[in-house]
């Protein structure tokens, strides 16, 4: 298979030059394991390792490959074996807050052309869950189109369509029922020849039963969602990136029902421009948009020009990246410390040594 039909670009090309040098091949991650990951090449698929090099030099667990990723690769021929010497720069990432204490990001996704991300029009149906993964989009580096599934059930589509609008400026929005596989053709434009496109979505949403449509076949388990509230279990358990009948490379993700952002102050700014553009219209430059005169916020909200439920969402998302922003300056400052203690301790030591 050509790499192109994987997603290889001029990008990746450039950024291999001096491996392609030293007589190394590539390959595109498809299934992470623990230890083992299965790529793509144009040879046919393959399984590899990481070298113990390359586990020795890793500083974060952003440094791992990750679904979609392009990685430079060798043969070991004593062994049979390939081994996967390093990654090669993203041309975009979807990160989240790594499990754990520590503040580290985790790539779940990377090199992703645009994301859909899912949102039922059911009962779970929940327009702060769709700003917050519209923030995560723009983070990525990815073009988000929101796809709005189970039409075939919403009672009042109209108004849940123009409530997606208002938060939603300039972002595509497909609406559409997997399960009767109606309007799936508006998705086309985005399933090109080695375009790469991930589902993102909680669980319940439809996405492995969009997935068994959009591959023509029941590659993925469905499971059926809970009357009361229309939430679903975890169908798909680990991250796989399919080779689609049109040509394009799906990465599909576990639904997750608590997002821990890893995200810049900038992608929120970006999701809630409509905010942003009314603080600059503020009397006061450190308007904090509650009791203050001349608050353009207030006045819009007052207005019914936009909702306090939106703005509160805002503050919320930026409450989360100034929290993360201090631990993490916490951290670094905790391991210089620790690292200065270290440094020290191998001085009096080697000291004691000399005398």
């Amino acid at each position: 298979m050509e790499l192109a039909n994987l997603g290889w670009s001029d990008i990746f090309a450039h950024s291999f030059i001096p491996y392609a040098a030293q007589g190394y091949r590539v390959g595109r991650v498809a299934v992470v394991h623990r230890s083992q990951y299965q790529l793509y090449t144009e040879h046919g698929d393959t399984t590899a390792i990481l070298t113990g090099k390359f586990r020795h030099q890793a500083q974060s667990p952003e440094d791992f490959p990750a679904i979609g990723d392009w990685v430079v690769i060798r043969s070991q021929l004593a062994t049979d074996q390939t081994l996967i010497e390093a990654v090669l720069p993203r041309k975009s990432q979807f990160s989240r807050q790594a499990a754990g204490t520590h503040t580290t990001a985790q790539v779940v996704a990377a090199n992703v052309d645009t994301l859909f991300l899912l949102s039922g029009l059911d009962q779970d149906f929940n327009l702060r869950r769709i700003e917050r993964y519209l923030v995560m989009a723009w983070e990525s580096g990815a073009s988000p189109v929101i796809v709005l599934n189970k039409a075939d059930i919403c009672q009042d589509l109209d108004s849940k369509i123009a409530a997606v609008e208002d938060i939603a400026l300039g972002v595509p929005i497909i609406v559409l029922s997997a399960l009767q596989q109606t309007n799936l053709e508006a998705l086309v434009p985005y399933l090109g020849l080695g375009h790469t496109v991930a589902l993102l979505g909680s669980s319940g949403v439809g996405k492995s039963t969009l997935t068994n449509q959009l591959m023509g076949a029941q590659v993925q388990a469905v499971q059926t969602v809970r009357n009361d509230d229309s939430k679903g279990r975890h169908t798909t358990t680990t991250r796989t990136m399919m080779r689609l009948p049109s040509g394009a490379l799906l990465i599909d993700t576990p639904g997750m029902r608590e997002l821990q952002l890893w995200l810049a102050e900038d992608s929120v700014d970006e999701t809630f421009a409509d905010i942003e553009t009314l603080a600059q219209q503020c009397r006061f430059r450190d308007c904090q948009h509650r009791l203050e005169p001349g608050c353009a916020i207030q006045s819009a909200i007052a207005a019914g020009e936009l909702s306090q439920k939106r703005l509160t969402s805002y503050q919320k998302l930026h409450k989360e990246h100034a929290y993360r922003q201090r631990r993490q300056n916490q951290q670094t400052q905790n391991n210089s410390k620790a690292r200065w203690k270290s440094i020290t301790k191998t001085i009096r030591q080697k000291k004691n040594w000399q005398g």
